[in-house]
């Protein structure tokens, strides 16, 4: 029987069913590899096929030898194609990841800088502006890698149809469409309501919008182990030198927005800081 399998978004066949076992034992294919033979109506976890549903009851082999193999010609039907898959919860926490140490960079610099957090809080035009910069590097990141820092942590990958990265100006046009459409440029409510747009739209279409203009697809790969860890760790460290760096300064803005409560406010700052607010 030949077999066609997907592995790491790939769809790799037709595979004489001896070869499939053999990739079993050593390992490489998993129960819930997608498979198709001709005569399934759809892609299928490959435990499912009863030619292969007692394969995974028998123990791996640490130390198989590997055997040259060629997969055959296809001579019969071709598969279906890959099975759509927006990966729409990664792709929000990675989008997050890369903007939380965007921003911690962004305030921590500032901060050594000596420049007044405060002000530049209130500051309309930083508070529109202050992520283009990070978009001009998102677009060089998905152009020369195909990833971000956030999108690698959790293996997903930005591509063209086929296989391909995106030259430099698609990079750049998707950076921006994200900008506008995805985040709304970081405005608070206007990014709340961007965010909801784009994950029903996402939804609905298989792709978020600025991936759907383009032509472009998101792959994602098994999150492994260590890098789901890693991405906590950097997603905790990132909010959490922000909070050091901006919590003084919403104590002042609520301090001054409520008198009444000013002497608590300070009590606060102290016990955090060590030092009265100013």
């Amino acid at each position: 029987m030949d077999i066609w399998i997907i592995q790491d978004g790939e769809k790799t066949g037709p595979i004489h069913d001896f070869e499939v076992r053999r990739r079993i034992e050593k390992g490489e294919l998993h129960a819930d590899t997608p498979v198709w033979h001709e005569g399934l109506p759809a892609w299928q976890p490959l435990r499912s096929i009863p030619l292969f549903e007692h394969e995974f009851d028998k123990p791996v082999e640490p130390g198989a030898i590997e055997d040259p193999y060629q997969p055959p010609v296809a001579t019969g039907p071709l598969p279906p194609p890959l099975p759509t898959q927006s990966h729409i919860y990664r792709r929000f926490w990675a989008r997050w990841c890369d903007l939380h140490i965007y921003s911690a960079l962004w305030w921590f610099a500032l901060w050594l800088a000596g420049r007044n957090i405060g002000d530049l809080m209130m500051d309309p035009w930083i508070s529109m502006l202050h992520y283009i910069p990070w978009f001009a590097f998102e677009a060089f990141l998905i152009h020369r890698f195909g990833t971000t820092p956030g999108k690698w942590l959790l293996d997903l990958s930005v591509l063209n149809p086929d296989g391909g990265k995106l030259n430099l100006t698609e990079s750049i046009r998707r950076a921006s469409r994200v900008m506008f459409f995805g985040i709304g440029l970081g405005w608070y409510l206007l990014t709340l309501i961007c965010q909801i747009m784009a994950f029903f739209t996402t939804r609905r279409l298989g792709k978020s919008l600025w991936d759907q203009a383009g032509g472009h697809q998101v792959i994602g790969r098994q999150v492994q182990p260590s890098k789901a860890f890693a991405f906590v760790l950097v997603f905790s460290a990132a909010f959490m030198v922000q909070i050091f760096v901006l919590l003084p300064y919403f104590l002042d803005q609520a301090s001054e927005a409520n008198p009444q409560y000013k002497k608590e406010y300070q009590e606060i700052r102290e016990r955090l800081y060590g030092k009265p607010a100013k």
